[in-house]
């Protein structure tokens, strides 16, 4: 073998070892791209879990805001509608258990302005015989309440019991005497206005 060929075939096995460690680093490069592109992939998935959890997290926490902002709302009209009937009915109490003989006609129209439905049915067909027997025996009476309490209550009913002194006198019995009563009043919203829907002597 001559030099020259030695030459040549030193110089064809340094090409191929270029080409080989050519080769080898294009691989190396691909493999870290995809190593850079597969990487961000999957760390996006923790992140996007974390943002999915604290939108579902953030939505569960308005939602039970939602739910009881709308029941102390309910606790609220009702505690006032309880207060605000409870109160009309105390002064609606002794309107119905103050009657003047001498002034019926005002007594009941009074009566009959603070009632509503089944109650003021049955006041409006008893009056005409009821404020006879009144004048006849010039009766008079005072009604206070002493006591007052809400049986139960919705934002338009109330249930309101009471405890009622009524002082009586009458041409039979001009001595006043006391007559001590319980009453169980239901009072409905009517109009923005509370009045009594039913009377009871329980």
């Amino acid at each position: 073998m001559t030099v020259t060929s030695e030459t040549e075939v030193e110089t064809a096995d340094a090409e191929a070892d270029t080409a080989d460690v050519e080769a080898d680093t294009a691989d190396a490069a691909d493999a870290s791209q995809t190593e850079a592109v597969e990487k961000p992939s999957v760390r996006r998935w923790p992140t996007l879990v974390r943002r999915g959890l604290l939108w579902a997290l953030i939505v569960g926490l308005l939602g039970a805001t939602g739910i009881l902002g709308w029941q102390v709302l309910q606790e609220r009209q009702i505690a006032t509608a309880s207060r605000d009937a409870q109160q009309a009915a105390v002064r609606y109490a002794q309107v119905l258990t103050s009657i003047d003989s001498n002034n019926v006609d005002q007594n009941f129209t009074d009566v009959l302005n603070g009632a509503t439905g089944e109650f003021k049915d049955m006041y409006s067909q008893s009056s005409a015989q009821l404020r006879q027997l009144l004048v006849d025996n010039k009766a008079t009476a005072r009604g206070i309440v002493i006591d007052s309490a809400v049986k139960s209550a919705t934002k338009n009913q109330v249930v309101v019991l009471m405890f009622v002194d009524q002082t009586v006198a009458n041409s039979a019995a001009p001595d006043p005497r006391i007559d001590r009563s319980r009453v169980k009043m239901t009072m409905d919203k009517v109009d923005g206005v509370w009045r009594a829907s039913k009377v009871e002597l329980p």
